[in-house]
């Protein structure tokens, strides 16, 4: 249980993780061409040729740990992040729009000798492929001043090759209990398998992870029940774990019950999905840095979510609270956190 935070502490959240300017480029349809396969679609564009596309916006601070900073932000807790940008005029766009967002930057560094992350998001109609490098920037946990320890830390993707770093914070947990860990692993952490990431599952009080994810952690076949699935997960040592499954909804349990929650019902049109899964977990953590219980918390996090993925780019639908609970208040009936005994 996390302690309350006092008039002394800066952040009620800090987050972790790389930050990535995300250009969102829109293929034209009649020379991008989509084919489904067996197991897999596939984005098939003329090889040695010069391809027209628009660029339909720009994300000077994406990437999983900003987008889900600036969606707390959004949510009135008092958010920083922690991560290194390059000393490049990116880096700097980058700090710029995170402070504009009202998330506190002043644990961002500046790196003079490694370059900003930059994502192409290539957007063949609603769907997209991301095209991702990440920069390798030699990270080391900062010494935070006791007003800068927060009463919750959100970790997500680090970088590749960044063992030693997470090693840090998961040092550093060890010497702050009073700090909860809620833990969004990236796909490069994933990738390195669970034992990889153990102390970070033992320390965490929420893992937030989508239904592949959590197969490929637990060594779980795709069609597993999702109440086995969370069981599996909580193996690893997490207080908590939600698993989001698609148009299926999420699932989570606190170690005593397991629950579902639908997809919240659309109110328009579909037109990017990107930053959906960030939206989701931050509003899930936002309740629960702000006392609710697990239950109060999931059935809002798919609000933001819906609103998310009808504006291009990873945060131009983020809500406020205020409009989070006015959408609540006019949900169908239908729309409530059930109990999860089988599969939906």
């Amino acid at each position: 249980m996390s302690q309350p935070v006092t008039p002394a502490q800066r952040f009620d959240i800090v987050f972790v993780g790389d930050v990535a300017t995300d250009l969102y480029l829109e293929l034209a349809d009649d020379v991008a061409v989509v084919e489904a396969g067996p197991d897999s679609r596939r984005l098939v564009l003329p090889f040695g040729a010069k391809v027209s596309c628009e660029v339909t916006a720009a994300v000077a601070a994406g990437g999983n740990a900003a987008n889900a900073a600036v969606a707390c932000a959004r949510l009135g807790l008092r958010a920083a992040l922690v991560a290194y940008v390059g000393d490049d005029l990116l880096g700097r766009e980058a700090i710029t729009a995170l402070r504009g967002e009202g998330v506190d930057a002043s644990l961002v560094r500046l790196d003079p000798s490694v370059p900003t992350n930059r994502n192409f998001v290539l957007r063949v109609g609603h769907e997209r492929t991301i095209l991702v490098h990440h920069e390798q920037h030699e990270c080391h946990w900062p010494h935070l001043r006791p007003s800068e320890v927060p009463s919750w830390l959100y970790l997500s993707s680090v970088g590749r090759d960044a063992h030693e770093y997470e090693d840090q914070i998961a040092d550093w947990l060890d010497e702050t209990p009073e700090v909860s860990l809620a833990f969004e692993p990236g796909t490069l952490q994933i990738a390195r398998g669970a034992g990889h990431l153990a102390r970070l599952f033992r320390r965490s009080a929420l893992v937030v992870c989508n239904r592949e994810e959590a197969a490929s952690l637990t060594g779980s076949h795709q069609g597993t029940d999702p109440a086995l699935l969370l069981d599996r997960m909580l193996e690893l040592g997490p207080a908590r774990v939600v698993v989001t499954d698609g148009s299926r909804g999420a699932y989570g349990t606190d170690g005593i019950r397991r629950v579902s929650v639908p997809v919240f019902p659309d109110d328009g049109p579909v037109e990017d999905r990107t930053g959906a899964g960030d939206a989701f977990a931050a509003t899930l953590v936002a309740g629960l840095v702000s006392g609710r219980l697990l239950d109060e918390a999931l059935v809002r996090a798919p609000v933001n979510s819906m609103r998310v993925v009808q504006r291009v780019g990873s945060q131009a639908g983020l809500l406020d609270g205020a409009t989070i609970e006015a959408l609540l208040a006019a949900a169908p009936a239908g729309y409530r956190v059930r109990e999860l005994t089988t599969v939906p």
